[in-house]
């Protein structure tokens, strides 16, 4: 393409409007959040990284001091805690605000206390339950792109375009890494394959919702491709597709 996609561009040549909402799913570290961002902006639709949810909980639970393997404790607090997103500023890295019972706590969700918790808490049914409860609602108007591990298997099963991507574990290791160094922690290359190793084992091997790619979900492998060239071929999808 000689440039970048925009909504109306998509309209055109499908001759229709582009799909109502788009579900991207995949492990850690596979870049959902970064692409579907942009795919977002490029549509002028909403992005939802549920992932910023399930992280919101998880600080709740860790700053209430409740107990990680007290299922029923979690779920009461998923169930009554108030988690709205708001817009973030247009050159914001986060895509939304996440405040949760009146406090924003984005700038509290990439914590190491929060990272090694979150799978804990978001594989309790009761918790994803609410989760999904409350994502099914924010997709209700459409507009909306909406990344996570189990959005098209469970959130949006009827979502018009699914997306799956993956990489590698070197890959999502080394993009993970960076991560991390850019945001001021100190983690070993080995540290973090252990990490998402783990987080891994959690995600796939949970009774409720395990990380799947859906039957029908487009799979896209990232190693060898720039974030514009993932957007580039989820934007082509995006234009055969029709809501």
């Amino acid at each position: 393409m000689n440039r970048r996609e925009t909504k109306a561009d998509v309209q055109q040549r499908s001759g229709g409007a582009p799909p109502s909402c788009i579900a991207i799913d995949g492990p850690v570290a596979s870049g959902k959040s970064a692409v579907g961002s942009r795919v977002g902006r490029r549509l002028g639709y909403r992005f939802i990284d549920t992932g910023a949810m399930y992280r919101a909980v998880t600080w709740l639970a860790l700053e209430r001091k409740l107990g990680l393997s007290d299922e029923a404790v979690l779920t009461r607090m998923a169930e009554e805690a108030q988690l709205t997103l708001a817009p973030g500023p247009p050159d914001a890295p986060e895509a939304a605000r996440v405040l949760i019972d009146g406090a924003d706590v984005t700038d509290r969700l990439r914590s190491a206390e929060v990272g090694e918790a979150v799978s804990l808490v978001s594989r309790v049914a009761g918790v994803r339950r609410a989760m999904v409860e409350l994502q099914r609602q924010l997709a209700a108007a459409g507009g909306v792109v909406m990344a996570g591990r189990d959005i098209g298997t469970v959130v949006l099963p009827d979502a018009p375009l699914k997306v799956y991507l993956d990489a590698s574990v070197e890959e999502r290791v080394r993009r993970r890494h960076d991560e991390l160094v850019a945001s001021g922690r100190e983690a070993s290359p080995e540290e973090v394959r252990q990490e998402l190793a783990l987080r891994d084992a959690i995600d796939s091997g949970r009774d409720v919702s395990p990380l799947r790619p859906a039957e029908d979900a487009i799979m896209i492998h990232t190693d060898h491709l720039t974030l514009d060239e993932v957007v580039d071929q989820i934007m082509e999808h995006v234009a055969q597709c029709r809501s």
